[in-house]
């Protein structure tokens, strides 16, 4: 019994060791909710002005969604479009247009789309960056022409 007492002592100990040095650590915060509000905001103020219906993705450093708005009366399908957008501008650190460019037939990256459940190869996704140039996330738009889409996402950007 005193050897199992021992052992969940010495067990507890390190535990509590380990955890007091992770909560020493500073973690990237990324982007955050409000970021990705001021985002979208952005994004649906332009797509009004322009008279556009869009769907609008923000992803974090891990290509997660924060935040997403679909514009009343934007196409269903472009919601898929516009998170995959976003998640192929982030995983890729580039514009979405700039990968598209590569993953043409007869180009280095033909067939990439295929990839990480579905990329995006054609503009209206790219990364988000920092006032620190670090990526902290992806903003995507869908909805419009390809040129709409990356309109409103490049205004979108400058809110940041």
């Amino acid at each position: 019994m005193f050897t199992m007492r021992r052992l969940f002592e010495s067990s507890l100990a390190l535990l509590l060791t380990i955890s007091a040095s992770y909560s020493s650590m500073v973690y990237s915060q990324g982007i955050t909710l409000a970021q990705a509000k001021a985002l979208l905001s952005a994004a649906e103020a332009k797509a009004n002005t322009d008279g556009t219906l869009m769907n609008i993705a923000v992803v974090d450093e891990g290509a997660n969604l924060v935040g997403f708005s679909r514009m009343d009366g934007a196409f269903l399908g472009s919601i898929d479009i516009a998170i995959k957008k976003a998640r192929t501008a982030r995983l890729f650190n580039m514009p979405t247009a700039d990968l598209g460019a590569i993953a043409q037939p007869h180009k280095e990256l033909y067939g990439i789309e295929v990839s990480n459940g579905g990329l995006i190869t054609f503009g209206g996704g790219y990364p988000i960056i920092d006032s620190e140039g670090r990526i902290i996330g992806g903003i995507g738009v869908s909805g419009g022409s390809v040129k709409q889409d990356e309109a409103v996402a490049e205004e979108a950007l400058k809110a940041l």
